[in-house]
């Protein structure tokens, strides 16, 4: 037998669950004050809220291995500063499910895998490549995991109000940045898959278990699109397209189901 040894774990039941974590955390007296709890926002640009604050005032509530503020106009939970990866995502979405959360986007900034995407553009990724590790202890091996479609095309179309054009497809989640090969990016790029990145997959495994909404928005950044790794010299664009992102994120999550 290879190890690690996925292909049956999915099937065993696990000795510690998020239920046990909130149900902990809670007897502690060290949960964040929700007044209500449907949509959270992952904000990997962790200084956006304040920055983004006149505009969309947010109260912080407390933490959870994140920061943890409220949008106080509609109740949106926003996290930053939890770090990166599909298990510290997968972990917190279980944790935040458990509390009642039922819709979740991740907005971050990624790789560019495709010649005709620049920086700054968004991409709405619908279907995650599984290239992480966490998503392997909660379903079957297959390739792909799939993000809620009916909270992609509600993004989207928050984001195309906003005038800002925005592309949707598929995204390569990765865990290991510094091993992003040629010959993956030959192979991804000849499949059109859009950009790279290191939680979508993990958090739409966190939505299919848990029967949540989930999906996530990718701001092009830097590009491997000519098979060498290319930034831009100005980040610009870069910063008003996760505006416009983050904005649109906040509206559809807090709008009724």
């Amino acid at each position: 037998m290879s190890f690690p040894n996925y292909s049956d774990k999915y099937k065993s039941e696990s000795l510690l669950k998020a239920e046990d974590i909130v149900a902990y955390r809670g007897r502690l007296g060290r949960m964040p004050k929700f007044k209500k709890l449907d949509g959270v926002l992952f904000c990997l640009e962790r200084g956006l809220p304040h920055r983004m604050r006149l505009r969309i005032p947010v109260k912080r509530i407390g933490a959870m291995n994140a920061d943890v503020d409220e949008v106080k106009r509609n109740g949106v939970i926003v996290l930053t500063n939890f770090g990166g990866g599909s298990p510290i995502v997968a972990e917190l979405a279980e944790e935040l499910s458990v509390m009642g959360a039922r819709r979740m986007i991740l907005m971050t900034w990624g790789g560019i895998l495709q010649p005709d995407i620049k920086a700054g553009d968004i991409v709405i990724c619908n279907q995650a490549i599984r290239d992480d590790g966490t998503s392997h202890h909660y379903l079957p091996p297959e390739k792909y995991i799939q993000a809620d479609a009916q909270l992609s095309e509600r993004l989207a179309r928050a984001i195309r109000a906003r005038g800002a054009s925005c592309t949707t497809g598929t995204t390569w989640t990765t865990d290991a940045p510094y091993r992003e090969t040629l010959d993956e990016v030959k192979r991804y790029q000849s499949e059109g898959v859009k950009t790279v990145e290191m939680e979508s997959a993990g958090l739409f495994t966190i939505g299919q278990v848990r029967g949540i909404q989930t999906v996530s928005v990718v701001i092009g950044m830097d590009s491997l699109a000519a098979y060498r790794w290319q930034v831009p010299e100005r980040l610009d664009d870069i910063m008003h397209s996760l505006e416009i992102a983050y904005t649109a994120c906040v509206d559809v999550l807090g709008e009724s189901s």
